[in-house]
């Protein structure tokens, strides 16, 4: 694919609005970054402080963003066999009195742990005060049934880094560098700061004067924010979480993370989170990423895999800009100027007579459904017009395939022969497929009456 510049219009579109951002939110700077299909492609900043110039190269901390590269290494430990999911956090990290969570509990924030640690702010105070698990999860960790709701939960995450720590048997920090940082370049990411870096700023509510936030080492919460980063190295971690990368996660587990895990919260059924990563749906977008926040620091990151988009922006105050809008709209700003343009057709190099013999409608009772061929053997079967229940299916090698996504995610679809070895119907999750509707001499659940389709006097 030919990667572009973004067209001047759009350029003006994006500095205008991070201007405006900055300058509504009172933002000491504001610097942010758009990547499209796989390319860092425009940057740009703001900046009210003499002496400061940031650029796509300057350290900010990102906060929470931090958890989606925890995470990433948890689901490395999974892709490794080290670990399961479903795999109660006792058997692996023994003895820190809430181990009945399951793994994935901990990562869609669903097991019921607190939000914060107990005592004071700890994002303000020094790791010194937080030296074990049990002054993080405190005397009552548990604020909900485990696996009942959504509760964010930044002790959650504290967990999983020591998880992490525990079987890899060295710091989290260490691993994280090794693992993903390296591999994918991000050569000014690191747990403190290394200049140029950014200073962060509380802003006074009703005046235009500034305050130093004091920078602290999170200590046993460092898995959860402890990050420094830059906009060119959030960009090149957003197109890592659009495309995968097989030296740290492939494709297939990072669309995992950016599947629903936790129910959506009452009043709020357009986001959702999944295995570290924040999920937003509507108005015809879906993006995933995170947002992040520690005293004199703001950051988000979203990325539209439908649109090969990522955006990121960072602000050294304590509040003031709504980062996560800002980034999801210059994501949009450039999605709606410049809609990605199609890859070229091409056929498929080689084909299965078998499988090609599958390809076109089939019918469920009357509704009429299709089966299209797709790259590396997988099939797509899904309504023919409109909506209704479609589904990927991998091939398993054996004339049977898994399904992918949708409804069907997980379910086995078969193509059930004949002794002459012509294709009788398609067997998927009890439900049969036929060439016509309600098929004659077909293993139709319930038989089709032996007098046929007829008209009504």
């Amino acid at each position: 694919m030919t990667h572009e510049e973004l067209l001047p219009s759009t350029r003006r579109s994006l500095i205008h609005r991070i201007a405006t951002a900055q300058a509504e939110g009172r933002a000491p700077s504001l610097v942010a970054a758009i990547a499209r299909d796989g390319e860092l492609v425009w940057t740009g900043a703001r900046t009210s402080v003499a002496g400061h110039a940031p650029d796509e190269n300057v350290q900010y901390r990102i906060g929470s963003i931090t958890k989606t590269f925890t995470a990433v290494l948890v689901m490395r430990l999974r892709d490794e066999g080290v670990l399961d999911l479903s795999d109660p956090l006792e058997k692996h990290l023994p003895g820190t009195g809430v181990g009945e969570v399951t793994i994935a509990e901990l990562l869609g924030h669903t097991g019921g742990l607190g939000a914060e640690t107990p005592g004071v702010w700890w994002e303000r105070s020094s790791a010194s005060l937080r030296p074990e698990l049990s002054d993080v999860l405190g005397e009552q960790p548990f604020k909900h049934p485990v696996g009942r709701r959504h509760h964010y939960s930044n002790p959650g995450y504290t967990l999983l880094g020591s998880l992490v720590e525990a079987l890899r048997g060295e710091p989290w920090e260490d691993v994280l560098r090794r693992e993903v940082l390296e591999p994918l370049g991000m050569t000014r990411t690191s747990g403190h700061p290394q200049a140029p870096a950014a200073g962060g700023w509380a802003v006074h509510p009703w005046a235009d004067v500034l305050l130093p936030e004091p920078t602290e080492d999170l200590g046993l919460m460092a898995p959860a924010g402890q990050l420094w980063s830059t906009t060119a190295d959030l960009a090149r971690f957003g197109v890592f979480l659009i495309q995968g990368d097989d030296r740290v996660l492939g494709v297939d587990s990072v669309r995992e993370m950016k599947t629903p895990a936790a129910p959506a919260e009452a009043g709020n059924w357009e986001r959702t989170y999944g295995l570290g990563v924040d999920l937003v749906g509507g108005k015809g977008y879906t993006l995933a990423g995170h947002s992040g926040s520690l005293p004199g620091f703001i950051a988000s990151l979203w990325t539209s895999e439908k649109d090969g988009v990522v955006a990121v922006v960072l602000a050294n105050c304590t509040s003031g800009v709504p980062v996560a809008l800002v980034a999801a709209e210059l994501l949009q700003i450039v999605a709606e100027a410049e809609p990605r343009i199609p890859e070229p057709w091409r056929p498929l190099p080689e084909v299965d007579p078998a499988v090609l013999e599958l390809a076109g409608p089939w019918y469920w009772g009357t509704n009429v459904s299709v089966l299209r061929l797709a790259a590396d053997g997988a099939v797509e079967l899904g309504p023919l017009t409109g909506g209704g229940r479609s589904s990927r299916f991998r091939s398993n090698g054996d004339g049977t395939w898994t399904g992918l996504d949708g409804y069907f995610a997980g379910e086995r679809l078969e193509a059930v022969r004949r002794a002459d070895g012509s294709v009788s119907h398609l067997d998927l999750a009890s439900f049969v497929f036929t060439r016509e509707p309600y098929e004659a001499g077909a293993p139709v659940p319930g038989g089709v009456d032996p007098e046929g389709w007829r008209g009504l006097a």
